[in-house]
């Protein structure tokens, strides 16, 4: 298992493109990002600088989500939220542009909230139809849509494991999996030793924050290390984003990071 860091929550005391070489300096050769522009279709230009800061760290990206609306307003993805279909097939298109100049094969489709005025069915279609436009797109450099389980927003769908692998059997591919974050299935109440052993393949990437909180590993009550491990001896062998928000500065929060190293390597 190899860790990286999630540069949209950790760093946050710096632009965002200097965060993969803070991140490079605090020992991280991979890391990820939820959308790192502010509109689904950003100006060439913004896509060349982000793809240049992370040659510039030599950080490899492993992790990108979809464009997924406003997030700080509440927003939750717009795989699932009718008349934004094309700003949705922008960022796939964008995304797997960044893919092919980074490595990077791990996608995020944040599924989207229940908009008011739309039964779940409509939400559920558009959602099917979106999500195998993309997974077809990724397929085509051998990616991997992940599918993630979301606690705090009460509108957004997904919030166990089950939920997500139900949409994710909807798609008629294979290269549509669960993201397990283990603290966003903690806190909705799913059984962690169940999901790291019984959908172990179907898990196509990992991320972690303690619990209660959301802080780094000994913030909280959650026995990462023990999961991750139990992910490992049960045969996962992707990475593992960090994606938490640091108690204090984001440099002073690694201590965990040394033991957590050693008993996944």
């Amino acid at each position: 298992m190899l860790l990286d860091a999630n540069l949209s929550i950790l760093f946050t005391e710096l632009p965002l493109l200097e965060r993969p070489r803070a991140a490079k300096r605090a020992g991280f050769d991979a890391v990820e990002f939820w959308w790192p522009f502010d509109t689904a279709n950003p100006a060439p230009a913004e896509v060349d600088a982000f793809v240049a800061a992370l040659d510039a760290a030599g950080a490899r990206l492993v992790g990108l989500n979809f464009f997924a609306g406003d997030m700080p307003a509440g927003d939750r993805g717009v795989v699932s939220w009718p008349g934004r279909q094309g700003e949705f097939a922008d960022s796939v298109e964008i995304a797997v542009d960044i893919a092919r100049r980074t490595g990077c094969r791990t996608f995020n489709a944040l599924y989207g909230n229940r908009i008011a005025g739309f039964t779940p069915s409509e939400q559920d279609e558009l959602a099917d139809a979106n999500l195998l436009v993309a997974a077809t797109a990724v397929r085509a450099i051998e990616g991997t849509i992940v599918l993630e389980p979301l606690s705090g927003a009460p509108d957004y769908p997904l919030l166990t494991a089950a939920d997500a692998l139900a949409v994710a059997d909807r798609v008629p591919l294979d290269n549509v999996a669960l993201l397990c974050d283990l603290y966003h299935l903690a806190v909705n109440g799913d059984d962690l030793d169940t999901v790291t052993s019984k959908h172990i393949e179907r898990i196509g990437h990992v991320q972690f924050a303690d619990a209660p909180g959301r802080g780094e590993p000994g913030s909280g009550r959650l026995d990462l290390l023990r999961h991750l491990t139990t992910l490992a001896a049960n045969g996962y062998r992707g990475h593992v984003g960090a994606e938490y928000r640091p108690t204090g500065v984001t440099a002073d929060s690694f201590g965990w990071l040394p033991e957590f190293r050693r008993e996944l390597s």
